[in-house]
């Protein structure tokens, strides 16, 4: 089955949260930064790599938040913290936003991400 991984990157109580511009589709949709885990590459490293690819920056990878399986994926989010560098929307995304627990609603989620937002709002 394929697995998707995404970072919950938090700074100073707040979740970074990315807006999707592509596939058109998921355009427009609030989303945790992530992708696909490739053959042969660790969860952790995937995270890392899909961080430098699409916000530019490094990240430690910390304790996975949670998991969810929506038809077709596995999706495993897991807390991380900026290591180096601003995150810009480089890649599949056309805006960028640091949200505290309290306004994690005032975005539209993608659904695969909507149930891993309690876990989320424990930490924050």
């Amino acid at each position: 089955m394929l697995v998707v991984v995404g970072a919950a990157i938090v700074r100073e109580g707040r979740v970074l949260a990315a807006r999707r511009s592509a596939p058109r589709a998921e355009g427009g949709g609030w989303e945790f930064p992530g992708g696909k885990v490739e053959p042969g590459e660790s969860e952790v490293d995937a995270l890392v790599r899909e961080c430098r690819e699409e916000l530019g920056v490094e990240i430690r990878v910390g304790a996975l938040l949670g998991a969810v399986a929506p038809a077709g994926f596995v999706l495993r989010v897991y807390r991380a913290a900026l290591l180096d560098g601003e995150p810009r929307p480089l890649q599949d995304h056309d805006e960028l936003r640091w949200l505290p627990a309290a306004d994690l609603d005032a975005v539209p989620w993608l659904p695969a991400d909507v149930p891993l937002l309690p876990a989320l709002r424990v930490v924050l």
